[in-house]
């Protein structure tokens, strides 16, 4: 899909801002007709766009891609991505946790944290290990169920996911940021419904509440 190191690079610079001008995207060490040059590619192969206001930004696709340009199978694209979302409640008093992404898909939105499932664990064990090397936070996590989520903005497919909810109701410690994409924080009393929430987070809140096993498949409208 993308055959030049620059071209990931145009990507993966726009996967962490809503749009930026020309002369933020371009590398100082970088010739303008070079760069411009694969900049053209990356509009031509319809995953950024040049807005009216002459700002560069990424176009659903390239929204989907995201920081996954940097992955070697660019043809996974389309496919869902393997995520497990953690519902993570402080021991003392129960507060949860969240984070902002700051990285595109749904860049700016808060929700429950997620962590990339690995061959080397099982799922909670691999949740345990990711969430304290993210957060400096300790805890127990369990399966609790699995689904798939679409998300969509009008007729464009923003995120795809296949996912596992995890719980864990002991996390411990000290909360550092320790995650480039995100910004962590407790929150005591979530309005699961709040326009900066994620657009699952109601559905993953009553799933989570409802402490029952299950299995959901559900296309979300931003």
């Amino acid at each position: 899909m993308l055959d030049h190191h620059i071209q990931r690079s145009i990507v993966y610079h726009l996967a962490l801002a809503e749009a930026v001008r020309f002369s933020e995207l371009k590398p100082d060490i970088i010739d303008s007709k070079l760069f411009t040059y694969h900049l053209k590619k990356v509009v031509a192969a319809g995953l950024v766009a040049k807005g009216d206001d002459g700002l560069y930004s990424l176009t659903p696709e390239g929204r989907r891609l995201g920081v996954r340009v940097l992955d070697k199978q660019l043809a996974l694209v389309d496919r869902a991505e393997s995520v497990l979302f953690l519902v993570v409640r402080r021991k003392t008093d129960g507060a949860w946790l969240f984070y902002k992404r700051n990285v595109h898909p749904l860049l700016n939105k808060a929700g429950f944290m997620h962590v990339t499932p690995t061959a080397l664990h099982d799922c909670s064990t691999g949740a345990a290990q990711a969430f304290t090397e993210a957060t400096g936070l300790t805890g127990t996590f369990s399966v609790l169920g699995s689904g798939f989520f679409r998300v969509y903005d009008g007729e464009d497919l923003e995120s795809f996911t296949n996912f596992a909810l995890l719980t864990c109701e002991n996390a411990e410690g000290e909360l550092n940021q320790n995650d480039e994409f995100a910004d962590y924080f407790w929150e005591a009393a979530p309005d699961f419904a709040a326009d900066d929430m994620l657009p699952d987070m109601q559905t993953l809140a009553e799933l989570y509440q409802a402490g029952q096993p299950f299995f959901v498949e559900k296309t979300f409208k931003l």
